[in-house]
């Protein structure tokens, strides 16, 4: 499974759908596996960072330096697994913990405030001046009732965006 000269067996469709939580259907998964096999350009089973970068999309993210430390190297039933918190299946809690790791940069597994900031740095770029950034975030995390000496933890992210109607969904095309 991840080679491309390789097809999918009923079997390795299960197991990936059940590493995922079936997020993606059986039809998706075999989508996905077409996709990533034309990602790993080399044939190795892989996906590398470079390989990533030749996403148009993926390359013009603003994110897409942080997520490159979440993706390099994977292989495909860890390719579903990092799309899966894009599922329209996908729980509150696998997106949010999916969105933690983003903004976790070191991986301690707690953010701070310079770890959002980092974010809105690379949102905003230079259209933000870093002041009205630090105001913003200072703002955002005290009506949540958190300060900037708070370290949250994936229960606090949660907490924050459980009130929200978090969205983060692709399709996924099926032939």
């Amino acid at each position: 499974m991840g080679n491309s000269s390789s097809m999918l067996t009923q079997y390795d469709i299960e197991e990936v759908q059940e590493h995922c939580n079936n997020t993606f259907s059986q039809q998706e998964i075999v989508s996905l596996y077409q996709r990533f096999c034309q990602l790993d350009r080399n044939g190795g089973g892989f996906i590398s960072s470079d390989e990533f970068m030749t996403v148009p999309e993926f390359a013009v993210n603003p994110l897409s330096q942080r997520l490159l430390r979440m993706l390099d190297g994977l292989n495909f039933k860890e390719f579903v697994a990092f799309l899966s918190a894009f599922s329209s299946r996908a729980s509150l809690q696998q997106k949010v913990e999916f969105i933690f790791k983003v903004y976790d940069s070191d991986g301690n597994g707690k953010v701070s405030f310079n770890d959002i900031l980092d974010i809105l740095r690379d949102l905003t770029g230079q259209f933000i001046a870093e002041h009205q950034r630090e105001h913003v975030l200072t703002q955002v995390l005290e009506e949540a009732g958190y300060t900037k000496d708070s370290l949250l933890v994936p229960a606090d992210f949660i907490k924050i965006l459980s009130s929200s109607d978090l969205k983060m969904e692709v399709e996924v095309p099926v032939d």
